[in-house]
């Protein structure tokens, strides 16, 4: 799995496999478009506005926890640009 942020576009996107076959992208809603095979296989989620989805503490950082080792990780987000 890979999760891939540009914070450019407020664009994240996770990557469960690589693009092996044609997918087709779901609009599940304004901010969530997921990338499946005619198999069901779904290769990614795509998170449009992905400050305000991923931001999990008032630092703008994503914090990634691994729940079988304690393990994390703490990733700073960029602030969305205005005007």
């Amino acid at each position: 799995m890979k999760l891939t942020y540009d914070p450019r576009y407020n664009i994240a996107y996770i990557r469960f496999h690589e693009k092996r076959a044609d997918v087709e992208s779901l609009r599940i809603s304004d901010e969530l478009v997921v990338d499946i095979a005619p198999d069901g296989t779904v290769y990614g989620i795509e998170l449009l506005n992905a400050n305000e989805q991923l931001q999990r503490d008032d630092l703008g950082e994503l914090v990634v926890v691994n729940e079988a080792t304690g393990e994390h990780a703490n990733l700073p987000l960029a602030k969305a640009q205005t005007g």
